[in-house]
């Protein structure tokens, strides 16, 4: 009985050198997973960083007649280090440091997607952004569009794009909204083709 105790001793010191390679195996794993899971959220917040830039450019496009006065200079970028100050471009410090972290663009330029004249018959004298649309019907060979029953203004549908990158993650968001704005004929003659 002694013989086999002799042989056996080795086996205890195989088995915990098995069991030490799977617990290692099992450490290096579980931290593998717990950085990529890191990875992960990083990525989901520069991801939402870049939506919310992107969306607070195209809020701010919107917000301004420079829309459809002139769509290639929506937004004046008046800081020579966003960009250069080129127009139609956003920098954004998401972490408070000063340094811009999201560089937003409406890339295209907002477009004019189409328009329509609104009618004299259409327009509601109650309301005062109808009123400086209305035209005298009676005036048909002084006013232009008179004759055609047409109003001083037209309803337009525009196209918004911004296109919002992080300079440290690379992260990439673009954003693209449509809207209908109410304009004079004049601007829509220079911006709507």
């Amino acid at each position: 009985m002694k013989t086999m105790l002799h042989r056996q001793r080795g086996a205890t010191l195989i088995v915990a050198l098995i069991m030490l390679v799977l617990l290692t195996l099992f450490a290096v794993t579980s931290f593998n997973l717990g950085t990529g899971s890191l990875h992960t959220v990083g990525n989901a917040q520069s991801r939402n960083e870049a939506m919310a830039a992107a969306q607070q450019a195209v809020e701010e496009a919107v917000s301004t007649t420079r829309l459809f006065q002139s769509p290639s200079t929506v937004i004046i970028n008046g800081d020579a280090e966003c960009e250069g100050g080129a127009p139609n471009t956003k920098c954004v410090d998401v972490n408070g440091d000063d340094n811009p972290d999201i560089t937003v663009r409406l890339d295209p330029p907002p477009v004019c997607i189409i328009t329509r004249p609104i009618l004299n018959s259409e327009i509601d004298p109650n309301i005062s952004n109808d009123a400086g649309c209305s035209i005298q019907t009676g005036q048909a060979f002084a006013v232009a569009g008179a004759a055609t029953g047409n109003s001083l203004c037209a309803d337009s549908v525009w196209e918004v794009i911004a296109v919002a990158t992080d300079s440290q993650t690379g992260a990439q968001y673009t954003v693209t909204q449509g809207l209908g704005v109410r304009v004079a004929n004049d601007d829509i003659a220079s911006a709507c083709p």
